[in-house]
């Protein structure tokens, strides 16, 4: 069922606090897989488990959990469902002027400042900082308001100053999205994401959202940078990846059970995508499980 209702994500911080502080242990139903966005800052700690980053014009797999910054109004879908193993889910929001508007115009605050406006273009912070920052944000589940507050503080200031990240939409392409644009794509991304393993033609996608498909095409690449088959392409082979981390299949059938009908096609696309064969991924991902 495709969802055509503007995803805008109210949140309102719990009752003495500034922040909003969640864990999510089984399916995440208040921050469902669909295109959202907010005004609030969030981070988001995965531990544990496998799924798909899908964040401004970027997607990509993780595995074994993640930590993850995302700006405000940076749209994106959640990160978790029943299939992602993970143990827990933990997810700090906040708008930007929590603490009033000039407190990170504090010189002590710079480097956190800095930080923020990085987010703006999503980051995702790798092993070190994660298994380093992962139990601290996990630890604000249990803190008092204040504490928490003080410790969320030091947690920015550690994220700001690790250099153990990747910035996901470097281009810089559809950040801010209006709420009609918000909509939009997310009708496009549900459509994707529910019919990838099929052919989707230019026509069928562009009758969805009511436009003509040279207009579709216009539209689609100004919002994300990418044309539609790129984008299709992209999600196909992130799929791929967590079948071959995950699966036991043959590469053949993880190629058509992903959506291409050219094995030739498939292995030449995912080496693009990944700078590596199937077979070359799948090998890497087993050595560092075992």
């Amino acid at each position: 069922m495709i969802k055509k209702t503007p995803l805008f994500e109210s949140i309102a911080p719990s009752h003495g606090s500034s922040l909003t502080v969640n864990n999510f242990k089984g399916v995440n139903a208040e921050n469902p897989a669909s295109w959202h966005y907010h005004p609030e800052m969030e981070i988001v700690y995965v531990n544990g488990g496998n799924g798909k980053r899908h964040i401004g014009n970027h997607i990509s797999y993780y595995n074994d959990g993640d930590l993850i910054f995302i700006g405000a109004n940076l749209p994106h879908f959640g990160f978790t469902d029943r299939l992602t193993e993970n143990k827990s889910e933990v997810v700090i929001q906040a708008r930007e002027d929590f603490l009033g508007d000039e407190f990170f115009d504090a010189p002590e605050m710079s480097s956190v400042k800095q930080l923020l406006n990085r987010s703006r273009q999503g980051l995702v912070f790798h092993e070190n900082t994660k298994e380093a920052i992962g139990p601290k944000i996990e630890d604000l589940l249990i803190m008092p308001s204040f504490d928490r507050l003080v410790a969320f503080l030091k947690i920015l200031q550690e994220l700001a100053e690790s250099k153990d990240y990747t910035i996901l939409n470097a281009k810089n392409v559809m950040l801010e999205s209006k709420p009609q644009d918000t909509a939009r794509l997310d009708t496009i991304y549900s459509f994707v994401s529910d019919h990838f393993t099929q052919t989707i033609t230019l026509e069928e996608i562009s009758d969805k959202v009511s436009m003509t498909e040279q207009a579709f095409s216009r539209y689609f690449k100004n919002k994300t940078g990418k044309t539609f088959t790129q984008f299709v392409n992209e999600y196909r082979l992130v799929h791929a990846s967590k079948l071959l981390a995950e699966k036991h299949l043959s590469i053949t059938d993880i190629c058509f059970e992903s959506g291409f009908n050219n094995f030739s096609h498939f292995n030449k696309k995912f080496k693009e995508f990944t700078g590596k064969s199937p077979s070359q991924f799948r090998n890497e991902i087993r050595k560092v499980v075992e």
